[in-house]
């Protein structure tokens, strides 16, 4: 038996309802088959984060290992494809994955050295870079969730939510966002993206300095990839700098990354509008700073 830990099943009910009520309760005897399906032996403390219980192991062979129990949605379920097609070249590594429940057993790092306990915020920034320029590496398969409809969706949803920001300003600087990714729609990119990159997403191993977890893959342009370095650990000071540091390791059009960047600006504005809750000034800051640059997007 395993304890579920109550944060987790809190943020399940929160975010999934019903459907998150019920893997919760499912969780015990998911976790007791795939410990016994695939020859599984507890090996250390179980960890969580808001939507994924995560149980260290050793297989049978005593290879270490951790095995991964989630929820299945249109996030989760491309992970298994991107970890198997991105083999370890910057992101951790699939050992087994179980189609059905989206199950994974994975290569154990160390989650005691995570990129954010590291306090040079600028090596951090230059680390998510580095990782991501394996990971863009990669053309995204057939089937992958597409930045295109998801732009299409934003774009339409966009009017409505306009509507309902009564500061005039942000109201201005949303819209000034939705007319940056309409410029750019029609060439929505086909690398495959981690969506949520940031420095709690980056553990150390002992085959490389540093590996990607926890990806939410989609196809699309790798400028879509910048906004959670930009906003973790946020600095509004520092907002360009990261900017311009990640483009030039990347190798960017910068006018096409900034448009994209307002893109992940107005998914969340979009989010929180529509979930009645405020904007987050930490995105409409990175919008006003990004202004500044040349190119497309809010002047």
């Amino acid at each position: 038996m395993i304890d579920i830990p109550a944060e987790l099943a809190e943020a399940q009910i929160k975010f999934n309802k019903e459907a998150g009520r019920a893997f919760i309760a499912a969780l015990p005897d998911l976790a007791a088959d795939f410990m016994a399906r695939w020859d599984l032996r507890p090996a250390g403390t179980p960890m969580h984060g808001v939507s994924a219980l995560v149980l260290p192991v050793d297989r049978a062979d005593g290879t270490p290992a951790v095995l991964k129990l989630q929820l299945r949605d249109h996030e989760s379920e491309g992970e298994p494809i991107a970890l198997r097609l991105w083999d370890g070249d910057g992101a951790v590594r699939l050992l087994d994955h179980d189609e059905p429940t989206g199950t994974m057993l994975l290569e154990r790092l160390d989650s005691s050295r995570m990129l954010a306990h590291t306090p040079d915020v600028h090596g951090g920034v230059l680390v998510i870079a580095r990782l991501l320029a394996h990971l863009h590496a990669t053309p995204a398969p057939p089937g992958m969730r597409h930045l295109g409809d998801i732009a299409a969706s934003m774009l339409e949803r966009t009017p409505a939510v306009l509507d309902r920001i009564p500061d005039p300003e942000a109201r201005r600087l949303v819209a000034d966002c939705a007319a940056a990714v309409r410029e750019v729609a029609d060439e929505p990119g086909d690398r495959l993206l981690h969506w949520d990159l940031h420095d709690e997403n980056v553990l150390a191993a002992d085959r490389a300095p540093w590996l990607a977890i926890d990806p939410k893959p989609l196809a699309g342009d790798p400028g879509f990839d910048l906004w959670p370095a930009l906003a973790n650990n946020f600095d509004p000071g520092d907002v360009v700098w990261r900017f311009d540091a990640m483009t030039e390791v990347l190798g960017l059009d910068r006018a096409r990354a900034r448009a994209w960047t307002y893109g992940r600006v107005l998914q969340n504005c979009l989010w929180e509008t529509e979930e009645g809750r405020p904007l987050g000034e930490a995105d409409l800051e990175i919008a006003r700073r990004l202004r500044g640059g040349s190119g497309v997007g809010p002047r």
